[in-house]
């Protein structure tokens, strides 16, 4: 079992960075692939960004990529999620996930997850 707590979430202007953490309790495998995900009101969990565990390949949906940054620590069994030039499209409640067998970006793949922590990025 994986017990993943969010924080970092807050609000911001339009233009402005936020650094979300997530802090994994439990064995990470060097196969598995955490991740974060967004869901706005309304809206369905879109993914946002992933990484392999074992050898730090990162992806990103497009609408995210060459804002957000995405990184591990595999020491401290900790996810972040840099978030720079952020839009008032960026609001949303996050959450770190983990999928145990591999990469995707489809929401019910994913084995684990957090509470969420909300971003709310105003113009």
């Amino acid at each position: 079992q994986v017990q993943l707590v969010e924080s970092g979430g807050g609000s911001v202007q339009a233009g402005g960075s936020l650094r979300l953490s997530c802090a994994a309790s439990g064995r990470i495998y060097s196969s598995s692939v955490p991740g974060w995900f967004r869901q706005a009101p309304g809206k369905e969990r879109e993914f946002v960004a992933a990484i392999r565990w074992g050898v730090g390949n990162t992806y990103y949906a497009d609408s995210v990529k060459g804002r957000f940054t995405i990184s591990r620590d595999s020491g401290k069994n900790m996810v972040y999620l840099q978030m720079n030039s952020l839009k008032v499209d960026d609001t949303a409640v996050y959450y770190c996930a983990v999928d145990r067998n591999g990469l995707s970006t489809t929401a019910k793949d994913y084995d684990y997850w957090g509470q969420g922590t909300q971003v709310t990025v105003s113009s």
